[in-house]
């Protein structure tokens, strides 16, 4: 017969360590640089990250903002939109 009722106490009895401090450091940190666009429309566009669900408000043409560099990918497929070197 299967002893698994004793498995499972033994691993509800262990106690769980609280998320390490070193590895959140890591998870913050930047793996890229943030990217600023331009935005090439006529007058105002607020749109959305798609990956970070931030707010980006570009207030008038040619108006420069800087996009987290996780929603840059969604940011190209927008045509008033364009990457700034």
């Amino acid at each position: 017969m299967c002893n698994c009722g004793n498995k499972r106490t033994q691993y509800s009895n262990q106690t769980m360590l609280l998320s390490n401090p070193d590895v959140n450091d890591e998870i913050t940190k930047r793996m890229w640089p943030d990217i600023k666009f331009e935005y090439t429309g006529l007058t105002a566009l607020t749109i959305f990250g798609s990956v970070t669900g931030k707010k980006y408000r570009f207030h008038h043409p040619n108006d420069i903002q800087v996009i987290d560099y996780r929603d840059a990918s969604s940011m190209m497929g927008v045509s008033v939109l364009k990457k700034v070197k």
